[in-house]
């Protein structure tokens, strides 16, 4: 089992000299360290007891360094709160504690050190207060050792409670994509740019290609180590380092992250819940500038306060969005610290709820917290998948913005999105998804406009399919329509015509002079046979004293177009169906009787009776709807 134990105390309290005496490993290793006595950056050290790997990171305990101490916090399993027996509880402690307690850690021991310095009341003393700094909190029951890294006492003790504290510790979470924050980065000769960190979620394979964001660069995994060996794989909780190809090392710096390619986007704007410290000197407030430590890196942000007084006072929490000055990477729950601008110390820290927020309006934030409190509450993925697509409306989101607002593994998204549908929360269309609700408003939306254009258009086949989705789903995407269409045609509420819509229940009802002027217009078709006088003749004739206009009387021509009782066989010429039948039927006829099935024009005349004027488009027509092909100056009659 592996398990990531990390430092936390006050300079000069003995952490690396704790973490030497544990492991045998100076964590120390920059030169600057080793001149001045002190951590300036992260370090690292392991050992192996039994089954368990304890990864131990080391952490500056100077103020100038709780940045750097940040980066290394949030891998962390297992915290050692140290405390120098000689001082006591002291600020740097109380900051490495509370930065440990807003981080979300549950699991700790409380670290005595240099007891071999003080007497035995100074040690009561340095008991006691620290019994009083974790008063109430995840480290009110864990317990105290006394060490002495100069003479090793304690120590064993130590070492066994902490393989006791990782056997009780719950399994990492399986739920996000591969996602490695980098702490440290730097350039081996023969191989390149390396980069190390714990590995927060998911799996890292030899050979994978991955991203470097917010960069979004594209890399591949040439080797990887955990713990001084060469692994083909590494799993989440494992501090790990990563050959990567496909970049110079001077291209990669502390506070970028590894990940899967294509799931996670970088963002400027998160909504998240805020605590602030019970000893800040004063509120959190609106446009406050702030040092926010998400991961490993440290960005610059300001505050929105979402509620209605712009401020969150000491010792309570609330909801905020966080403004970034530059790009950044985060996930749901992810937890972050916020340290004041300047001078830098802790003040707040919280939890990421909404990772691509937008900025919000001040009437829209009611609204907004209680989305912010149903993702909160949301029992499970599918719950949070329907919180967010009612969020999205009728916009609703597609499969890649699914997985880059969840950050969820694709197995479990998958999962969720089935099981929402299941429960008829969500409706799939073609990987693009919105609410149930929304999608039955939409097609309850789609039904009126055709019942109104009916209502505007009386003699119109239907409305057209673009002037539709130019009504209703102007800003839905078009997957969305095309599912609302098949649905309403699939439940037999609407019918489609090629590109025309009508309603299903939908009959054309004339006035009783509008049908005896259409009556009148299909007799002159009828009564023409196959010499038809041109269209505009037709009409003309059609409205003398009748009251109507030529207009009126194209729309009621286009009811006998759109129902196939008139043929149309060029912009000039339409034809009553009955003599274009009668005429197909004297074709086949013919056919019958020759050996070759063809037919010249001059025949063709002949049988239909008309002049070259109408047998040359009748039939090009009939080419068209191969009935005849043509064979050179004849036409073979399929």
């Amino acid at each position: 089992m592996n398990v990531i134990v990390g430092t936390a105390g006050h300079i000069d309290h003995g952490k690396t000299s704790l973490v030497k005496a544990l492991t045998g490993t100076d964590a120390d290793r920059l030169p600057e360290e080793k001149l001045r006595g002190i951590t300036v950056d992260l370090g690292f050290a392991e050992m192996t007891v039994g089954d368990f790997h304890l990864g131990f990171v080391d952490v500056p305990g100077h103020e100038r360094f709780v940045k750097n101490m940040l980066a290394g916090a949030g891998g962390i399993d297992v915290v050692m709160l140290i405390i120098a027996a000689d001082e006591g509880v002291m600020p740097q402690t109380r900051e490495h504690f509370d930065i440990c307690r807003l981080l979300g850690l549950n699991a700790g021991i409380v670290v005595l050190t240099k007891t071999d310095l003080v007497d035995a009341e100074t040690l009561e003393l340095a008991k006691l207060d620290a019994f009083e700094l974790v008063a109430g909190s995840f480290l009110a029951d864990a317990p105290v050792i006394e060490v002495s890294s100069r003479t090793l006492a304690g120590i064993d003790e130590l070492r066994n409670e902490l393989c006791r504290l990782g056997s009780g510790l719950p399994a990492r979470s399986d739920r996000f994509v591969t996602r490695l924050p980098v702490d440290r980065s730097f350039s081996v000769k023969g191989f390149g740019a390396v980069v190390t960190g714990t590995l927060a979620s998911g799996k890292i394979v030899e050979g994978s290609e991955m991203e470097l964001l917010p960069a979004g660069t594209k890399v591949r995994v040439r080797g990887l180590q955990t713990h001084g060996r060469y692994v083909k794989s590494v799993s989440a909780g494992q501090r790990t380092a990563v050959n990567l190809g496909g970049i110079d090392h001077s291209k990669v710096e502390r506070g970028m992250i590894v990940s899967e390619p294509g799931v996670l986007r970088s963002t400027q704007i998160v909504d998240s819940e805020i605590e602030v410290l019970a000893g800040a000197s004063k509120p959190l407030r609106s446009r406050q500038r702030v040092r926010v430590h998400l991961g490993t890196v440290e960005a610059l942000a300001r505050i929105q306060v979402l509620n209605n007084t712009g401020e969150i006072i000491p010792g309570t929490k609330d909801l905020a969005q966080i403004r970034f000055e530059l790009p950044v990477i985060s996930i749901p729950g992810e937890r972050f610290i916020i340290r004041s601008y300047s001078p830098q110390t802790t003040i707040a820290g919280g939890r990421v709820i909404e990772n691509a927020a937008i900025k919000h309006r001040k009437k829209d934030i009611p609204s907004v917290r209680d989305h912010l409190f149903q993702l909160v509450r949301a029992p499970d993925e599918a719950a949070d998948l329907k919180v967010r697509l009612e969020a999205a409306g009728s916009s609703g989101l597609n499969y890649a913005d699914l997985r880059s607002v969840t950050a969820l593994r694709n197995e479990l998204l998958r999962s969720a999105i089935d099981t929402a549908i299941a429960s008829e929360d969500i409706v799939e269309a073609d990987r693009h998804f919105v609410t149930t609700s929304t999608f039955e408003t939409m097609s309850a939306g789609a039904e009126n406009a055709i019942g109104e254009f009916h209502k505007r258009e009386p003699l119109a086949k239907g409305i057209s399919r673009e002037a539709l989705r130019e009504k209703v789903f102007a800003r839905v995407p078009p997957e969305t329509f095309q599912a609302v269409v098949a649905s309403l045609e699939s439940a037999g509420k609407i019918v489609l015509d090629k590109e025309v819509i009508r309603l299903a229940a939908y009959r054309t009802v004339l006035s009783p002079e509008a049908a005896a002027l259409s009556e009148k217009i299909i007799r002159e078709y009828r009564a023409a046979k196959l010499e038809v006088p041109k269209l505009d003749d037709v009409l003309a004739g059609s409205i003398s004293g009748t009251g109507f206009t030529v207009q009126d009387a194209r729309k009621f021509f286009q009811l006998f177009l759109d129902s196939g009782e008139i043929v149309k066989v060029t912009d000039d010429f339409y034809f009553a169906k009955t003599s274009i039948d009668e005429l197909s039927e004297l074709i086949r006829q013919f056919a019958a009787k020759t050996t070759d099935r063809l037919i010249d024009v001059a025949k063709f005349k002949e049988l239909a009776g008309i002049s070259r004027k109408y047998a040359i488009p009748l039939l090009e027509y009939y080419d068209r709807e191969r009935i005849t092909r043509r064979a050179g100056d004849k036409r073979l009659i399929l």
